[in-house]
């Protein structure tokens, strides 16, 4: 691995910083023909950016990409740019460029990140936290094909990935989406063996502020057709038939699901709780619609809350 390069340059320019960058590529080799994405990542505050940074960093080895991290700071200080790069070493695949904003470039962020971007490649924003009410409408989030938000960490999941569907556009995701799909599989799979009578009621219980369980209910009450009722308690899901129940079930930090069938024995799976990194270099594997998530937002409008 080549050793990593961080240069960090206070109380700067967008064209300082672009010029700083074309330095480094010549000097250590870097080129970016090979980047298949710009993904913007904009973070609440600086505290916030490293955890993000080390998610993108592990994408990168999947999604090679330029990565710009903005960083807000104090919106009623002094205006200023603050910015740091790194290539090589820790930055994995990619080019990490965080921007520092302070005062009124906070306001302007979609021309800061412009002039990074690289030319014909797709860019994806991502929002780990505080994303706007309307992603696509979003100063930074009209620069992409691709927009990423993740209602887990919202101050009231629940009531945030309800309000998913309201704001949806061709392009949303949600993290919490992706933190299901293994279980969208074993459901899918269990409901693939006979006995093939059609499903009268799901039970999806868990947390209340798991909202991954609430768009995973509002799957099932799309492609089902059925009552579907989200309850608090343990984490589990009950798929009843008029011959045949199938749960899956496991502990809140487990990391191995059972799988309970009517006159069947348990068996079980390796399902740990994915992590933000995997979830983020799923959702950077397809750049277009995705209509099942937006069938998913739909369905929980149909879910019974206990």
């Amino acid at each position: 691995m080549a050793a990593a390069v961080i240069v960090d340059m206070p109380d700067t320019t967008t064209q300082a910083v672009a010029k700083r960058l074309v330095s480094l590529r010549d000097a250590n080799g870097v080129v970016t023909q090979g980047r298949v994405l710009t993904l913007v990542v904009c973070t609440l505050d600086s505290s916030e950016a490293e955890d993000a940074i080390e998610a993108a960093n592990d994408s990168s080895r999947e999604h090679p990409s330029r990565v710009i991290v903005l960083a807000r700071g104090d919106r009623f200080a002094d205006t200023k740019l603050d910015a740091q790069i790194r290539v090589g070493g820790d930055a994995g695949a990619a080019e990490v460029i965080v921007l520092r904003l302070q005062g009124e470039l906070i306001n302007h962020e979609n021309s800061v990140v412009i002039p990074f971007l690289l030319p014909d490649v797709p860019v994806v924003a991502w929002w780990p936290r505080g994303a706007p009410k309307y992603p696509a409408e979003d100063a930074v989030g009209k620069l992409a094909t691709r927009r990423i938000t993740d209602a887990t960490f919202a101050t009231d999941p629940q009531a945030t990935i309800k309000k998913r569907l309201a704001s949806y556009a061709p392009g949303d995701t949600d993290l919490a989406w992706s933190r299901i799909t293994y279980w969208r599989a074993l459901l899918a799979a269990a409901l693939d063996d006979p006995p093939y009578d059609p499903v009268e009621s799901v039970t999806v219980s868990g947390l209340y502020e798991e909202p991954a369980l609430d768009v995973l209910a509002g799957w099932l009450a799309a492609r089902l057709e059925c009552p579907v009722y989200r309850k608090t308690g343990d984490l589990k899901v009950e798929l009843h038939r008029a011959s045949v129940s199938i749960a899956i079930s496991r502990p809140q930090t487990g990391r191995t699901a059972t799988l309970e069938r009517t006159g069947e024995p348990n068996a079980r799976f390796a399902l740990a709780r994915r992590e933000t990194k995997d979830c983020l270099a799923e959702e950077l594997r397809r750049l277009d619609a995705d209509e099942v998530y937006a069938e998913a937002l739909a369905g929980i409008e149909k879910v019974i809350y206990d």
